[in-house]
């Protein structure tokens, strides 16, 4: 029983030895981080251009107002030339051609005979209100005698009403 125990003690404290000192399977490290990855020299290099572009501009301003507060800020704002237009004269034809045509037509309108005759449609609609007549189940007299008896009724209670 003693050597057993021994030889339990020695087995384990191998074991251990094995475990602490065993190198991982699975590889669970953070990937390698690339400098060029985080580092964007492109974007810094386009950054230090356009930041120097901008302080030169900057300075070129200054150096404007500077010299206009010297010399009480007159500025040579005015042309020498008057403004012409290359086509004026194509658009002043354009716009005579086309009032031209406007007239033409509004002439050959107002000429024109009218094709409808009003008389006849006028007929025509009388007629209709006729056919209605004949056929509704109350015809157009009595509905419009029935709706001059209720807006008499209703304006005789409006008055008793604002009387009251």
């Amino acid at each position: 029983m003693l050597l057993k125990k021994r030889w339990d003690i020695s087995r384990y404290n191998a074991h251990r030895h094995k475990v602490n000192h065993s190198s991982p399977v699975i590889d669970n490290k953070p990937p390698e981080t690339y400098i060029h990855l985080h580092l964007n020299l492109k974007k810094m290099q386009k950054e230090e251009e356009r930041s120097a572009l901008i302080d030169k501009e900057n300075r070129l301003l200054l150096e404007k107002m500077s010299s206009i507060m010297r010399t009480r800020g007159s500025v040579d704002n005015r042309n020498s030339y008057l403004a012409r237009s290359l086509n004026k004269t194509l658009r002043q034809r354009e716009l005579l051609r086309v009032t031209h045509e406007n007239q033409a037509i509004l002439k050959r309108i107002t000429s024109k005979e009218p094709h409808y005759n009003h008389l006849q449609w006028e007929e025509e609609w009388q007629m209709n209100m006729l056919y209605m007549n004949n056929i509704s189940k109350y015809p157009q007299q009595r509905r419009d005698s029935c709706l001059a008896r209720q807006s008499t009724h209703g304006s005789l209670q409006n008055r008793q009403q604002s009387t009251k």
